[in-house]
């Protein structure tokens, strides 16, 4: 009997849709093919100046791919990023999070058609057709650098290595590139760019935290506002200042009309001028679980050494005074420095002096992070 192949149910549906819209898309392609005319359906992909009369084509779009090529790649990038996040995310947060990597790149997309149109008087912007899984691809990007962003891919047997970070500028770059061909429309581009900019917002100051049951964590913690996920962390470091003092100007503007909330007092909001805003914590879950760990470890080995060096006065009989300056640590367990670190990822390592428990990232790049 053959093994069952596993799927996580949203991850199915979108591999059936996907295949079943892209079928449909080239049979009547096929039949209403004219040496004369561009075939557009407006029912089905979101075309700027027919499909208002179809809303649905503002999500149905992304799940058409027009070429055996981009359908390939698709099936792919779904089936592997697809079964990978939602099994880390749960199927609830991994639709949510597909919605909105879908639906706002699309739309923005279309706007950006219609502006085009009312400045250059082109008709041709207004029947290109928005569709394709882009957004969802680079948007799986986006979030693969959020998870594992000290990760390192070799490719070409060893002649390339980069870190998963850089693949979304990667791709944008790829399908700019491929812009210029016929395998994809002009609108691709936006696609990629508004994707790879909805994806990161949405993880980065939306994206519920699932809170660690082993910590007083709050369960309403949105976002991830550690180092590794700022926005200049995405680009080459010798342009990283530049972008993190653009991203920090306009995530500024964007507090001032409201459109934007900062993190507050509560959320141990600090400003640290790399990216759109910082808490003094890793805001992932297991950043924040490692981190009040090492506090209470602290905590405990103080209290040991307390009663260490009351228990040596009480055997001695001497007083205050001539308690041991150093006393020997308890039988009971390790000191805090010598305590191994608990779930924390390769790239976070404590640090013995200053406050035990705080996190640094050491990422392997240029410079002095990567």
């Amino acid at each position: 009997m053959p093994p069952r192949i596993n799927i996580p149910p949203v991850t199915r549906i979108l591999l059936i849709v996907l295949a079943l819209q892209s079928v449909l898309s080239a049979a009547i392609r096929y039949r209403q093919w004219t040496a004369h005319s561009e075939i557009v359906i407006p029912y089905l992909n979101l075309i700027p100046q027919l499909s208002l009369v179809y809303p649905w084509t503002f999500v149905s779009t992304t799940l058409v791919e027009s070429n055996i090529f981009t359908l390939s790649i698709a099936c792919v990038t779904l089936y592997n990023g697809g079964r990978y996040l939602e099994r880390a995310w749960s199927s609830r947060e991994f639709a949510k999070f597909l919605l909105v990597s879908a639906l706002i790149p699309n739309v923005l997309t279309f706007a950006t058609m219609i502006v085009f149109f009312a400045f250059i008087r082109n008709e041709r912007w207004t029947l290109t057709t928005i569709a394709g899984t882009i957004p969802l691809q680079i948007s799986f990007l986006v979030a693969f650098s959020q998870l594992v962003p000290a990760h390192t891919v070799t490719l070409f047997r060893g002649l390339l290595s980069l870190r998963v970070p850089r693949f979304p500028l990667l791709y944008i770059g790829v399908v700019t590139f491929l812009c210029l061909t016929p395998i994809l429309t002009s609108a691709s581009f936006f696609l990629a760019v508004f994707g790879f900019l909805t994806s990161w917002t949405y993880l980065r100051f939306y994206k519920p935290v699932f809170p660690d049951l082993d910590t007083s964590q709050p369960s309403s913690l949105r976002g991830d506002a550690s180092e590794t996920f700022a926005f200049a962390e995405f680009f080459p470091g010798p342009v990283r200042p530049f972008v993190a003092g653009v991203s920090n100007q306009i995530f500024d503007a964007l507090v001032a009309v409201r459109i934007c909330t900062p993190f507050s007092a509560a959320d141990h909001y600090t400003a640290r001028g790399d990216g759109f805003g910082q808490r003094s914590a890793p805001g992932s879950a297991r950043a924040e679980a490692e981190r009040r760990r090492a506090l209470a470890l602290k905590a405990l080995d103080q209290r040991l050494h307390a009663a260490t060096a009351q228990s040596a006065q009480r055997s001695s009989g001497a007083g205050p005074s001539a308690a041991p300056s150093n006393p020997a640590p308890s039988a009971s367990g390790p000191t805090v420095q010598t305590q191994p670190q608990i779930g924390g990822q390769k790239a976070m390592t404590s640090q013995p002096s200053g406050m035990l428990g705080e996190t640094n990232y050491t990422p392997d790049g240029d410079g002095d992070k990567a």
